[in-house]
């Protein structure tokens, strides 16, 4: 049986049908995983690990490497726990920010505008890109997985470059995030830019690359790239729409704390009914990215740094069955 992707071509995104063969490969890598704590076993999806196969072409051990490597920096980094308080300052200028309008395919849009940059601090630019990375899944519809890029070059100048930024961006959209994009629309990039595409492009995939559309105002082919997508009347009218009420850091900071509210229930497996605890306990330790397709792992601690706030212990008690990804869980982290 082939493992071609069964691609829906109605709603402007990349979630395919699975079948039996790619069923089995999702099986096989919930197999060399193994038990997971909760928010962790959430997040390992069928719909999830599917991702991962997809962004290495349905290869099982290139694709459990890529999602154990995942599941140490979210055991890590713990991007679920970020909250609007920790990374406002970083969201001040607008620079990077869900819009209140969705694509005519439902996808979530983020919109940035790297002239707005205003930190110097490329962990806080980071930190505040996985916040809204994480804000804007947590609003995507059920039938959807992937979101826009909306990337506004007005006023951007060569002060604005950073190939530092870029490569860490670069890394954690592509390793932690993999086919979550849909489409990046460039809106009117200067001509200096070019170079510095040529430059960045290396960092990306090339299912990647493909992905990027240049749009230009005075460009009627590529103009029809925004209204292919968009309903005009709630566009930006930096985008060419009609919508003309610009961006309130007032009124956004609102919208996100009572966003944030509804995080935890996103991690929870709510609609499970409560099982036995098991006597043994995982080893957060155990996800060796070097690993073979035979499952072994290496508890080596050397993996895992202290200081990025893991439990004291390094182990923590999973619930029976927590590693299934089916029901609630496959509804909470699509």
């Amino acid at each position: 049986m082939s493992a071609d992707l069964k691609k829906s071509s109605s709603n402007g995104s990349e979630k395919s049908l699975i079948n039996e063969e790619q069923q089995a490969k999702i099986s096989e890598i919930r197999r060399l995983i193994g038990p997971l704590p909760e928010k962790l076993a959430i997040y390992c999806s069928d719909a999830a690990i599917a991702r991962y196969l997809r962004a290495r072409n349905w290869n099982v051990k290139k694709a459990t490497k890529m999602l154990k490597e995942t599941l140490k920096w979210r055991a890590e980094y713990k991007p679920e726990e970020i909250r609007w308080e920790e990374v406002a300052h970083e969201a001040e200028t607008g620079k990077i920010y869900r819009s209140n309008y969705i694509d005519k395919h439902g996808r979530t849009v983020l919109v940035m505008r790297p002239s707005c940059q205003n930190s110097k601090s490329t962990k806080g630019q980071i930190r505040y890109l996985v916040y809204c990375m994480e804000n804007a899944i947590l609003n995507l519809p059920a039938d959807q997985e992937q979101m826009v890029w909306l990337i506004d070059f007005n006023g951007f100048n060569l002060s604005h470059i950073s190939l530092k930024v870029t490569r860490e961006t670069a890394h954690v959209l592509q390793e932690h995030y993999p086919e979550r994009l849909g489409v990046a629309i460039l809106y009117n990039p200067p001509k200096f830019f070019e170079p510095f595409w040529t430059v960045a492009k290396p960092f990306l995939e090339p299912k990647t690359q493909k992905k990027v559309k240049f749009v230009y105002t005075d460009d009627p082919n590529t103009k029809k790239i925004m209204e292919d997508l968009f309903e005009m009347e709630k566009l930006e009218s930096a985008f060419g729409g009609n919508d003309d009420s610009g961006f309130d850091i007032n009124k956004y900071a609102e919208r996100m704390r009572e966003e944030d509210k509804r995080i935890p229930a996103f991690w929870t497996k709510s609609e499970a009914p409560p099982e036995p605890m098991p006597t043994s306990s995982v080893d957060l330790n155990s996800f060796d990215s070097d690993a073979s397709d035979s499952g072994k792992v290496d508890g080596s601690a050397s993996h895992v740094s202290d200081s990025e706030g893991l439990i004291s212990d390094k182990s923590v008690l999973v619930t029976k069955g927590s590693d299934n990804g089916n029901g609630s869980k496959e509804l909470l982290y699509r």
